[in-house]
């Protein structure tokens, strides 16, 4: 049924949660799998009013940039040794500078992948609603469906 799968994660306990599971249905299935981590760009202040703001230097947005480098890294190697341990070949990809829920649908259409699976920490109510979340943002508006696995509410 899903031939192509693409896990979403962030590295933590929950998103963790959703690559397991992710990749014992992509095995269950012999499904190709395409883990993704995105890191969003350095946020940029550039005031107004009586604001002065902040612009960070070139410096600054280097070294940000390599440490959400660094940090996917991590992540994708966390998730790489999970698919391994399942006997599942996984596609690592890092998009940099994206707003997460935008760089998982277009991977997905673009990769042609048949199912999204992301965690979600089951939040409800108006704390939803006030935190927002990738997972609702990509079940609105993304054409690709979402397998959501709940990491629990906390």
């Amino acid at each position: 049924m899903y031939a192509n799968i693409l896990l979403s994660t962030d590295g933590s306990d929950v998103a963790r949660k959703g690559v397991e599971h992710g990749i014992a249905l992509a095995k269950a299935l012999n499904a190709k799998v395409t883990v993704i981590t995105v890191t969003e760009a350095l946020p940029i202040d550039y005031g107004g009013g009586h604001d002065s703001g902040w612009i960070p230097s070139q410096q600054e947005i280097d070294r940000f940039d390599a440490a959400c480098k660094e940090r996917a890294g991590k992540v994708l190697n966390e998730a790489r040794a999970t698919a391994e341990q399942i006997g599942v070949s996984a596609e690592l990809l890092h998009v940099p500078n994206a707003h997460p829920a935008t760089a998982i649908i277009e991977t997905a259409k673009s990769r042609g992948c048949g199912l999204i699976v992301m965690a979600s920490h089951g939040r409800r109510g108006f704390r939803k609603f006030f935190l927002g979340s990738q997972t609702s943002e990509v079940l609105a508006d993304g054409s690709v469906p979402v397998l959501v696995v709940s990491g629990g509410q906390k």
